[in-house]
């Protein structure tokens, strides 16, 4: 199974080039890389083109970049990573082999990248305790059969809570699951928020999802803070 990588970013040169030298070392590596940029940042598109990736530009709306980078990638599996995220060199063996007995998709354990502090290991446990009984999110890798993709009709335009609809409707295709590995996550926006202001802070945004709120009206909040 070939996989895509999509990754969608937005004033993100400095995440995507760390991140571009962690896929440089993935083993087997990926077909091909997708970066979907929402600022139409030049040094963006002279980057990924010095690492041979696909660039493309898009608007500013993460569930737009990702499905647009979903339906322009051409290979069998597609692999959904934030600029902010470390994948460990065995990752696309990991996906391969959890695919390879018919699931549909899944997403990976995460964990905070080089960080030892009670905080980071603590938040850590209870989000990959939340999205087992709830919903993973982006930053955990979400990765699908791209036939899966489509059929349960891909991101919906959104720039926030772009992935409860898409993982609903995937779970109802088939097997949908975390893989036994991990994926690593920068604890820079956490460690300039504050540990648990910031996940307090995302799981009221959360609970505002779930109670109807408009996702629009949640990122515009989201995103004036940062």
């Amino acid at each position: 199974m070939q996989v895509s990588i999509v990754i969608p970013v937005f004033r993100d040169r400095q995440a995507l080039e760390t991140m571009l030298e962690a896929l440089a070392a993935l083993d087997p590596r990926p077909s091909e890389v997708v970066v979907v940029d929402g600022a139409g940042d030049k040094a963006i598109e002279v980057l990924c083109a010095d690492a041979g990736c696909r660039y493309l530009a898009s608007r500013a709306c993460r569930g737009e970049q990702m499905d647009r980078g979903a339906r322009a990638a051409e290979k069998e599996v597609l692999w959904f990573l934030h600029a902010d995220n470390t994948p460990r060199p065995e990752s696309i063996a990991v996906i391969r082999a959890h695919l390879a007995p018919g699931a549909v998709g899944g997403w990976f354990r995460f964990v905070f990248d080089n960080e030892s502090c009670w905080q980071a290991h603590l938040l850590a446990l209870l989000i990959n305790l939340r999205a087992r009984v709830g919903t993973p999110y982006g930053d955990q890798g979400l990765f699908m059969r791209s036939d899966a993709y489509r059929r349960a009709g891909g991101f919906p335009p959104r720039a926030l809570f772009e992935e409860p609809p898409l993982v609903k409707r995937l779970r109802r295709l088939g097997r949908f699951a975390p893989v036994p590995a991990a994926l690593g996550v920068s604890a820079r926006r956490w460690k300039r928020d504050g540990w648990f202001r910031r996940s307090l802070r995302n799981r009221l945004l959360a609970l505002a999802y779930i109670l109807r709120r408009s996702p629009d009206d949640l990122a515009r909040k989201y995103f004036r803070r940062g």
